[in-house]
């Protein structure tokens, strides 16, 4: 079979073609969680807030993505891939509209926060579902995966410089200008899209089990939050949260028992490759995440530098997350995946050491690029294995299901982290915070190679017991 793609039964124009769009809005909603890093300052002043204030703005930005992502992808069974693709652009360019004009922090809240990321757990897992339905082949997939996740990490890695840029040279308002005319770009570019698989509205959709699902990953990331309240606080809605997602995992087990569709099936977390990759995702998303908002606001607050001074110093771990991401389709074809992914948190791991070492010990801006640069290459060179072994271990009929958990579980990464380092740096905003939220943030980390180890040496592309039809080998 040739290793070129074609364009699947139903879909217009060619596969590359219909891949812009799709990692246009990747990177688009990854730039929605960075970019306000390097505005605090400026967010601050003009609405009358607080550091912590830009941070719960940022973490419940990412925490109602993470918490809506699952129902998100159900929908698409429902609806249809297209449909919840457009109507989330939609949603999201309302937001962002309403973020540009905010008075104060409840209407950014509102804005981006809630709208922004309603609009992106409607989009992103038909982005995942088109990709893995349109590239059938192993090469072609690791091209399409690597595009999408190095559009999603450049993105977040370029978040602080673009959005640095725009905020010195016009306003930090214009950053969300600029998110929304890239989304009216992304709906022209779209309607070239035709959905692969026709929508299936008697579907049935577990209200019940999104309810659930969303309230326990709510109260976990709010207690961690309100550690700057009381710890009593924090360890109660941890534990609250636990046991409703464990409320959740029991009634969707009973519900399969009884020949009803719950939420989530509980067949895909029996998938070991799967649950391991899932483990992967997040902590990649948590320290990418983590370590770009405590850099940025450490050096906003206790260094002083302004939105574009702090932009620039992230362009080491862009260029890192660049180079890698880009690789990745040549370094799949040369290293497992396994190999791929503990090789990046080595390095991100590694980076994080650096940053605590040099900056430090040293008052230069300069002494924050190598660490970051080391961040950026890790990240970018396990962001792609790591999705391609969690949807490729799944058929076409669980792509709907697994690509919203997939999300769900990179996102909760991503709030946890800007949460857990943001909180210890917030408490007292010193160097001595900085390092302690970066020291938490890597023993966290560990967690990352120590589940990829477990990962089968020769897993590529599909499970063998769930392969993908029409991917080779």
């Amino acid at each position: 079979m040739s290793d070129h793609p074609k364009a699947a039964p139903g879909m217009s124009g060619t596969p590359r073609a219909v891949l812009v769009p799709l990692a246009l809005a990747q990177f688009i909603c990854s730039f929605a969680g960075s970019n306000m890093n390097v505005m605090i300052n400026d967010i601050s002043a003009d609405l009358d807030t607080t550091v912590h204030g830009v941070q719960v703005t940022i973490t419940i930005f990412l925490l109602v993505m993470a918490a809506l992502m699952i129902p998100g992808g159900k929908l698409t069974d429902l609806y249809g891939r297209k449909r919840c693709f457009m109507t989330g652009l939609a949603v999201y360019g309302v937001g962002a509209v309403l973020s540009a004009i905010s008075p104060g922090l409840g209407a950014l809240i509102l804005g981006n926060s809630i709208l922004e990321g309603v609009g992106t757990a409607m989009l992103i897992p038909p982005v995942y579902i088109l990709a893995t339905l349109l590239f059938t082949q192993l090469t072609s997939r690791a091209r399409a995966f690597g595009a999408i996740m190095a559009m999603g990490g450049i993105g977040a890695a370029a978040g602080p410089l673009i959005g640095g840029l725009i905020s010195s040279v016009l306003s930090w308002r214009a950053a969300f200008v600029f998110q929304a005319l890239v989304v009216v770009l992304i709906i022209l570019l779209g309607r070239r899209i035709t959905d692969p698989l026709p929508p299936d509205p008697t579907h049935p959709f577990d209200l019940g089990g999104a309810v659930l699902s969303a309230a326990g990953l709510v109260l976990i990331v709010t207690g961690i939050l309100a550690a700057q309240t009381a710890l009593w606080l924090t360890f109660a809605l941890i534990v609250l949260g636990a046991l409703v997602l464990l409320w959740f995992f029991r009634r969707a087990r009973a519900k399969e028992r009884s020949g009803g569709e719950p939420l989530v099936s509980t067949k895909v977390f029996r998938n070991h490759v799967s649950n391991l990759g899932l483990v992967t995702q997040n902590i990649q998303w948590l320290l990418l995440m983590g370590t770009t908002f405590v850099a940025a606001a450490y050096l906003q607050v206790v260094r002083g530098y302004n939105a574009i001074q702090t932009g620039l110093i992230f362009t080491a771990a862009t260029l890192g997350l660049l180079v890698s991401s880009l690789s990745a389709e040549r370094l799949a074809g040369r290293r497992a995946q396994k190999s791929l992914i503990m090789a990046g948190f080595v390095l991100a791991i590694t980076g994080i050491g650096v940053l605590l070492g040099m900056v430090g010990g040293s008052s230069s801006p300069w002494a924050f690029t190598p660490g970051l640069l080391l961040v950026g290459l890790g990240l970018g060179a396990m962001l792609t294995p790591s999705v391609n072994v969690v949807q490729s271990s799944f058929g076409e009929d669980q792509q709907g299901e697994i690509s919203g958990l997939s999300r769900c579980v990179s996102n909760l990464g991503s709030s946890l982290g800007t949460a857990i380092g943001g909180t210890i740096l917030v408490a007292t905003t010193t160097t001595d915070a900085y390092a302690a939220a970066m020291i938490t943030l890597a023993a966290i980390g560990l967690v990352g190679p120590v589940a990829a180890s477990f990962l089968p040496r020769n897993q590529a592309a599909t499970s063998p017991q769930n392969p993908v039809p029409g991917v080779d080998g």
